[in-house]
């Protein structure tokens, strides 16, 4: 029999700030285990709770597309399905800016059940007041994610994560006799001009990226100067910032550029399904996690089946699916096979814990300002 290695999300150091947990500080040092839930949730949480929910007859899902929407409609549903035969299942697809908006242009009529966005956007509609409470006793296996990965109000709960960095052409670096990444910084020297594909800043991975630039220079979140004064070197070097994660795909692919800003799960992907030879590196200056939180939009037509859901996404087995199939890391403690557990390993040490209700308050006035200050410099 095959090996297997735990990898367990309770290795995570304390990003409670990365998903706006508001559950107090940590005393565990960085990779330090932390308890995955209290004796009470664990006490309150069980099957029996889960079994006697009576599902509706339909599921609307939302999430990203591509990969994701393909594993979620070829495999997870099916699997859902197999235990709740009667429940018809849909899925809308697009970006996490995408559906929060067409939420929030649903409230009050909401036609979608339950999303699976990023935690920058998952705290946008959580200002917004679009998602229900979610109650971990309807939900038993949230007592199996770590506490430190807690959803701020339990507005939501995340069911996988992944790392942001630099992702570099392996081979075209060696042709053109190109610097390896090893730190934010990096991306600003002048010979990286003309190689670099990066997302613009209403995008998750530009806005991560330009986060990380400031966190590089002296500044973070709260202080974004020093990562604008560096967005807009990178803006000369580039003839356009992408406008989604799509096109970051295919400038890869097609060999116009040979670094981007986006995560680890993105870039192993692209390595072991479409034969880009890219590697990922965490800068030295540390990078954020990126959460995917599943929740249950206010007012949703079937909030039974989506609880089940939700209980299914957080089981043993489409947890290992996210590991072995999109190359996230869980949000529970999960046998993987040794080759998972040791590719999707990275210094937990070097992890930002973002503000998220900072962002929040913030993107209006970063975009503003990225479309006065850093779009015109595009190409020059």
């Amino acid at each position: 029999m095959k090996k297997k290695k735990m990898l367990s999300a309770l290795s995570v150091l304390a990003i409670c700030g990365s998903l706006l947990a508001g559950c107090g500080n940590s005393n565990s040092a960085a990779g330090t285990p932390a308890p995955s839930a209290t004796p009470a949730a664990q006490a309150a949480a069980t099957p029996e709770a889960v079994n006697a929910v009576t599902p509706e007859k339909e599921l609307v899902v939302a999430g990203n597309g591509a990969t994701v929407e393909q594993l979620m409609k070829d495999v997870i549903f099916k699997k859902f399905n197999e235990k709740y035969p009667d429940v018809k299942l849909s899925y809308v697809s697009g970006v996490s800016t995408e559906l929060v908006a067409k939420v929030k242009a649903q409230k009050g009529s909401a036609q979608i059940d339950l999303t699976i966005v990023e935690g920058g956007e998952q705290e946008a509609g959580r200002a917004e007041g679009l998602w229900e409470t979610l109650n971990p006793q309807e939900i038993p296996n949230m007592a199996k994610v770590d506490s430190n990965l807690k959803v701020k109000d339990e507005s939501g709960v995340a069911v996988n994560f992944t790392p942001m960095g630099i992702s570099y052409n392996a081979d075209i670096v060696k042709e053109k006799g190109l610097p390896i990444p090893q730190s934010w910084n990096d991306l600003t020297k002048p010979e990286l001009k003309g190689n670099i594909t990066m997302a613009e800043i209403s995008s998750n991975f530009g806005r991560s990226a330009t986060i990380m630039l400031a966190y590089a220079n002296g500044g973070s979140e709260k202080d974004m100067n020093p990562g604008f004064d560096k967005l807009k070197v990178i803006a000369g070097y580039m003839p356009t910032f992408a406008k989604n994660a799509s096109q970051l795909q295919q400038n890869l692919q097609d060999k116009t550029a040979a670094y981007t800003t986006w995560t680890m799960a993105r870039s192993i992907v692209q390595n072991k399904e479409n034969g880009v030879p890219l590697e990922f590196v965490v800068p030295s200056e540390g990078s954020n996690l990126v959460p995917n939180v599943a929740t249950i939009v206010k007012g949703a037509p079937h909030p039974n089946a989506a609880k089940l859901f939700i209980d299914f996404l957080l089981s043993d087995e489409v947890q290992t699916l996210y590991a072995t199939k999109l190359y996230y890391n869980p949000a529970v403690n999960v046998q993987l096979p040794d080759d998972i557990a040791k590719l999707l390993e990275f210094d937990r040490s070097k992890v930002k814990n973002f503000d998220y209700e900072v962002i929040s308050k913030s993107t209006k006035e970063w975009l503003d300002r990225f479309n006065k200050e850093v779009a015109p410099l595009v190409g020059k």
